[in-house]
C-alpha cells in the first residue's frame, strides 16, 4: 500500500543539499521505499527550485517563484520522522 507525506516549509535550500537529500531517498532502511518525490522550495539564493525525483534519477531545476514551499514523497513504509529529520522540518 502506497502512502504520500507532504509538507509545507519557509526553510530555504541550496542545490547542492537538495542533492543530497535526494540522493538519501534511496536508503530505504532509513526512509522507507521511497517511488516519488516532488516538490518547490526556496533556494538560499532567493530563486526557486523544482524537483521531481524518481529512484536513482532526480531532477532539479529552477522555476517560478511559490508563496510556500511545498514537499511531497510518495512510496510505501515511509517514516515520516526521518523523513522531517532529513528535510530539516
Amino acid at each position: 500500500m502506497f502512502v504520500s507525506w507532504g509538507r509545507e516549509t519557509t526553510k530555504k535550500f541550496s542545490k547542492e543539499e537538495l542533492e543530497g537529500i535526494l540522493e538519501a531517498l534511496l536508503d530505504e532502511h532509513t526512509y522507507g521505499a521511497v517511488l516519488r518525490a516532488k516538490g518547490i522550495v526556496e533556494s538560499t539564493d532567493g530563486s526557486w527550485i523544482h524537483f521531481d525525483y524518481v529512484p536513482g534519477e532526480p531532477d532539479i531545476r529552477s522555476g517560478s517563484a511559490g508563496i510556500i514551499g511545498r514537499l511531497c514523497v510518495i512510496g510505501s513504509k515511509l517514516d515520516e520522522e526521518a523523513l522531517e529529520k532529513l528535510f530539516d522540518i
